[in-house]
């Protein structure tokens, strides 16, 4: 008997969200992946990550109003005044979720970080 396929802790993290959130955290889960070839989906510190070449390149978590993206202290500076419209922490940025999510500001700053680590970008 075939073993049943089983879902990522990713995948479970994100099905305890509603149903609307589950969309937004999957979207960002898309642009993140589609923006970061080569890195791999695991969980740390209890949330969604990708890492490239060993490295932490970006975490993603959903909350009741907003998800937050956390692509470390320098990709929250090297994007200040395109983040200046949210709120902000030194490695955080809440993404409310009565907004459109800012796609094409969310694929640089992994592109960004992909070239911090040292990855190669799209």
């Amino acid at each position: 008997m075939a073993d049943k396929p089983t879902a990522s802790p990713i995948d479970e993290y994100i099905s305890t969200f509603p149903p609307e959130t589950q969309k937004v955290l999957e979207r960002l889960r898309a642009i993140i992946g589609a923006s970061a070839p080569g890195a791999t989906e695991t969980m740390s510190y209890g949330i969604p990550t990708f890492d490239l070449q060993g490295k932490h390149l970006v975490h993603f978590g959903g909350f009741a109003k907003h998800v937050g993206l956390y692509p470390t202290p320098t990709g929250t500076k090297a994007f200040k005044s395109d983040l200046s419209y949210y709120k902000t922490g030194k490695g955080s940025v809440q993404l409310p979720l009565d907004q459109p999510l800012p796609e094409e500001l969310v694929r640089r700053i992994v592109e960004f970080r992909v070239k911090e680590v040292g990855g190669a970008s799209k």
